[in-house]
């Protein structure tokens, strides 16, 4: 498998000097809970630095946090959970799943065929895992041409159906945990009467992400020391980064740039170039302070790499 080319960055999408606001990328970010309050608040911020226009839906209490803090994204706009198939038609992608809460023992209780509103989600959902659930699932299938990137909580409940119905190549965001349980969802149905482990553990999880990008037309970051990203059509492995990135919130930071990117440019790259920069910014943290940082330190830090390295 070939290492990431440097060579990649000049392909990414730089904004144009006359460009209007709006026209470099509109981002619908989905995500956060009861439980998780900063998780999404860390993939809003970083995008805010890269697009022009972030649409941000959460719970309640998370938009409340939002709406008072507003100025660290000025173009963006807090959207009650009611209203987000308006913002969805106008984003050119969609983030959701960062600090969404998971169900660890619901899956496909209920066809998501009888999900017809966002009412509906609200009506079946008896915990927040239930209604990531259900919500994720109504969204994807209502809205299959649109730009996807599924993360967290979202993509832990991802029935692997919903993928195979997408128009586009949706972009997914595992680390190795939620990677094998979403091996386990896949496999399950080609194995629906079987009491067989869907993972062998002697095998090594990178050597699964090609053939499940293939299967499910799907763009998969797996992250880790190394970062594997593949495609349909390629495959790339990504070094870098240190043991200071294992803290919280860090792979919500890599979900919010990913999507970003992902914004004005296609999959693969967005997911390969937000790679490689989320691990650039977290090496240059480590030179400074060592291990000794944080999400927010990682969001801040990102904008500076980027101006290095596309610039």
């Amino acid at each position: 498998m070939e290492e990431f080319n440097k060579d990649l960055l000049k392909q990414l999408y730089i904004p144009p000097p006359n460009s209007h606001k709006g026209q470099n990328g509109k981002l619908l970010i989905i995500g956060g809970s009861q439980l998780f309050h900063t998780a999404s608040l860390w993939s809003l911020k970083v995008a805010s630095r890269i697009v022009d226009m972030v649409y941000y839906s959460s719970v309640p209490e998370n938009n409340q946090i939002v709406q008072k803090a507003k100025e660290e994204f000025r173009d963006g706009i807090v959207v009650c959970r009611d209203q987000i198939e308006d913002y969805i038609k106008e984003a050119d992608c969609v983030l959701i799943g960062p600090g969404m809460v998971r169900e660890d023992d619901y899956f496909i209780m209920t066809e998501v065929s009888a999900v017809s509103s966002l009412e509906d989600v609200t009506k079946l959902a008896d915990s927040e895992g239930e209604e990531t659930y259900f919500l994720t699932g109504y969204l994807l299938n209502k809205y299959p041409h649109k730009k996807w990137v599924i993360d967290g909580g979202a993509l832990q409940m991802t029935d692997p159906r919903w993928l195979l119905q997408l128009k586009t190549t949706p972009i997914l965001t595992p680390h190795k945990k939620e990677f094998e349980r979403l091996l386990s969802n896949m496999t399950r149905y080609e194995n629906i009467n079987s009491n067989k482990s869907f993972i062998d553990h002697k095998k090594p999880l990178n050597t699964e992400v090609e053939p499940m990008s293939k299967k499910f037309n799907s763009t998969v970051l797996l992250k880790g020391r190394i970062d594997i990203v593949c495609s349909p059509e390629k495959c790339m492995k990504v070094k870098g980064g240190n043991a200071g990135m294992t803290k919280g919130g860090t792979g919500d930071v890599l979900a919010g740039l990913v999507a970003a990117l992902y914004c004005k440019n296609d999959g693969f790259l967005s997911a390969a170039c937000g790679s490689y920069i989320n691990k650039k910014a977290g090496d240059r943290l480590f030179e400074k302070v060592g291990y000794y940082f944080n999400s927010s330190d990682l969001t801040d830090e990102i904008p500076k790499v980027m101006k290095e390295v596309l610039l």
